[in-house]
């Protein structure tokens, strides 16, 4: 994908400043091992952040520069637990009522769904299925597909946008304005789906955009910043004080589920997470940790002073 490809590049320009002078071209193992081990030791990188580097280092030297990297030692990042950042249900709603038209439906349907952000803004129309309530991810984190729960409350509004978006949908069409873009592989096997109406955007972009890798001006989805900046602008409103991204909404609709007494393997399904353990970090940040726990000053027995 294309974003993989930035960070590749990226990735390959970090590489390049820290071998300077040396080129890319003489470089071998032991230069990317130093600089792996770098990132862990004096840019205190994330195990994920270091992976990713790994991942498009070998892919430069060896599939693009053809230098054989042999066997690498370097310092492993050690994994930090960060306890995420957690809306209450009454901050949510300051937050949606300092928001309209799509932008607010996106960013319910972010909480409501407990999407990611590159899973909100990839939805095509055929993923959400409004009579079973289900919304579908493809090609999730880890290239994953995954179900999650489309909130109920949503469909009418969303019935409503998908009525807009045909008449979007029949414009480009009358304008022979070339297909969305598709995933890998589809686009050659399906060569006209890209025009059909179930593989359009459900937020697409009010402009045409120019096709990075093709070069074909196209209806692409809408800006990641663009929805970034509503959100936080939301938030300045709404006076809070805690950081929004929108990857809060996902970690808020994990906690309030768990609050609400939905069973962890649930959630652990519906955000898509390998592992159960990565689910219970939100355990940490409950309203009220644990199942019915409550402090011992809040139990009736508690008297005050002789504590």
């Amino acid at each position: 994908m294309w974003r993989t490809e930035q960070t590749y590049r990226e990735w390959a320009v970090r590489f390049a400043r820290f071998i300077a002078p040396r080129l890319p071209y003489a470089a071998g193992g032991e230069e990317v091992a130093a600089f792996l081990s770098a990132m862990a030791v004096e840019g205190r990188a994330s195990p994920s952040a270091q992976k990713q580097a790994l991942n498009a280092l070998v892919f430069l030297m060896q599939e693009a520069l053809h230098r054989d990297l042999g066997k690498m030692e370097f310092k492993r990042a050690y994994p930090k637990q960060r306890l995420p950042t957690v809306l209450s249900v009454g901050e949510c709603q300051s937050l949606f009522a300092q928001m309209n038209g799509t932008t607010l439906m996106m960013a319910e349907l972010a909480y409501g769904s407990g999407l990611r952000l590159m899973e909100l803004l990839r939805l095509r129309i055929h993923h959400l299925d409004f009579d079973r309530c289900r919304l579908q991810v493809f090609a999730g984190k880890g290239d994953k597909d995954r179900v999650t729960v489309l909130p109920e409350r949503l469909i009418p509004e969303l019935k409503t946008h998908f009525t807009r978006l045909q008449e979007l949908w029949r414009s480009d069409r009358d304008g022979n304005t070339p297909g969305v873009w598709l995933p890998e592989g589809l686009d050659r096997k399906y060569p006209k789906a890209g025009v059909s109406w179930e593989w359009q955007w459900v937020f697409p972009s009010r402009e045409l955009g120019l096709d990075p890798v093709t070069g074909i001006r196209r209806r692409h989805h809408v800006s990641d910043n663009l929805f970034q900046r509503a959100l936080k602008q939301a938030a300045t409103k709404a006076g809070m004080t805690k950081r929004v991204t929108p990857h809060v909404l996902r970690h808020s609709f994990a906690t309030h589920l768990l609050e609400a007494g939905a069973d962890i393997r649930t959630v652990q399904e519906l955000l898509g997470h390998a592992s159960v353990e990565t689910t219970q970090i939100y355990t940490h940040v409950m309203r009220k940790p644990g199942i019915g726990v409550r402090s011992p000053l809040d139990q009736p027995s508690a008297v005050p002073g002789n504590l």
